[in-house]
């Protein structure tokens, strides 16, 4: 599934064209790339990556620009709530930071996905861009968002801060 649009990504960026389309196991590689440049992401082995791009592709997405990778937002259905998309990663390649990439894989993916009308996402305390992304995301989407703790730093094994659920509904 690819559509390519003509748009600046933000105001002051000149046009370029941005395809948004579904991950395959061949850009694994590249959403590891992108997740371990991130210096914000929990970083998995390359080889979920590829997993994830096989088993979950059509609740996930990448982008292009100009034909280069430069970002991608990954998630899954709750098989348990199959009316709630829960976004795992989002990345953006430093080169393509602040132009509107996040917003954009985020507004694509949740167009795709169809019968979702509740978002989830985890999010650090200290993640103030994350924040930011998911927060906009809801009042664009006139939803409301509601944070609650869900797994304290007690919960991981290893030195991990807590991560806070934040819910979007109803999604439009």
């Amino acid at each position: 599934m690819s559509s390519a649009l003509q748009t600046p990504l933000a105001p002051s960026t000149p046009r370029r064209t941005v395809a948004l389309r579904q991950p395959t196991v061949d850009d694994g590689g590249e959403l590891w790339r992108m997740a371990t440049e991130s210096q914000t992401l929990d970083v998995n082995t390359s080889y979920a990556y590829l997993l994830w791009c096989r088993d979950f592709g059509t609740t996930s997405l990448m982008a292009e620009i100009d034909g280069e990778p430069a970002g991608f937002v990954i998630g899954y259905v709750r098989p348990e709530n199959p009316e709630t998309l829960m976004i795992w990663q989002v990345a953006v390649d430093s080169s393509h930071r602040g132009q509107g990439l996040a917003r954009t894989l985020l507004d694509g993916l949740v167009d795709r996905v169809p019968g979702v009308t509740r978002m989830e996402t985890t999010i650090t305390d200290d993640n103030r861009a994350s924040i930011a992304l998911f927060t906009s995301f809801a009042k664009r989407r006139d939803a409301s968002i509601q944070r609650d703790d869900l797994f304290g730093d007690h919960h991981f094994p290893d030195n991990h801060d807590a991560e806070r659920l934040y819910t979007i509904a109803p999604l439009s």
